[in-house]
């Protein structure tokens, strides 16, 4: 069973080093790449102020989190969801920097160390430019696969939220055979001698026609300017 957890962060300012705090937390459980329903999203009060700008961004006010709980309180049931998962991250160095940062103020460095001592960290960012050209933030991302962006447009950011786009963008960035419904590395017998089966025959190769491949170009041409350019089945030809 692959465990993963998608996640992200909302917090005070852009930089931990400046005593910023993280505001909210948002995740979304994969297994097996599939939305298994549990997420876990929680408000966390910061007691500091927001950076210039930071609140605008997150949409949050020190009023509305004045009664939410602060780190050291949930901690233990935020590292309870994502122990022992791939954590998938967009821009992994600053939401890690930020959490490890937070850890480290709880004092209790046996109980409550790093992060990546819990978790696997996969930077998404990193992902996107290895599989992808041109821009690589959220936004960007979201557009390019058609993934709708408007409840972010119309509420703002939220850790929640943008976990959840986040995991769409992911599935979307390593799509594969595995999304059909086959899980890959299931143990089951039956579903791995259709790969492994010896004395299966050869499956019969078709070569197009030259109305098919005409066709075919013209499909091309339509998701070569749908996307700039950028047509995957050109990269592997």
């Amino acid at each position: 069973m692959a465990r993963q957890v998608v996640l992200d962060t909302e917090t005070t300012g852009l930089e931990w080093r400046n005593g910023n705090r993280i505001v909210e937390i948002g995740c979304v459980e994969l297994i097996n790449r599939k939305p298994t329903g549990r997420t876990y999203h929680q408000y966390v009060r910061p007691d500091r102020d927001f950076e210039e700008g930071a609140q605008q961004v997150t949409g949050l006010s020190l009023d509305f989190l004045a009664d939410k709980p602060v780190f050291a309180d949930i901690v233990d049931g935020f590292l309870d969801f994502v122990e022992g998962a791939e954590l998938l991250i967009h821009n992994a160095k600053f939401d890690v920097g930020f959490i490890d940062y937070e850890l480290g103020l709880l004092g209790d460095r046996d109980r409550y160390g790093s992060i990546s001592e819990l978790c696997k960290i996969t930077d998404t960012v990193r992902l996107a430019k290895q599989t992808v050209q041109g821009r690589v933030s959220l936004d960007a991302l979201c557009k390019r696969f058609g993934i709708s962006t408007d409840e972010r447009e119309r509420m703002g950011h939220g850790a929640l939220l943008d976990a959840q786009l986040l995991t769409e963008v992911y599935l979307a960035l390593t799509s594969g055979q595995s999304d059909l419904g086959f899980d890959v590395g299931a143990s089951n017998s039956r579903t791995q001698s259709a790969y492994i089966n010896a004395d299966q025959k050869p499956r019969p190769l078709f070569s197009a026609s030259a109305a098919d491949q005409a066709a075919h170009d013209v499909v091309l041409d339509r998701v070569r300017k749908a996307t700039g350019g950028d047509a995957v089945w050109d990269r592997l030809a």
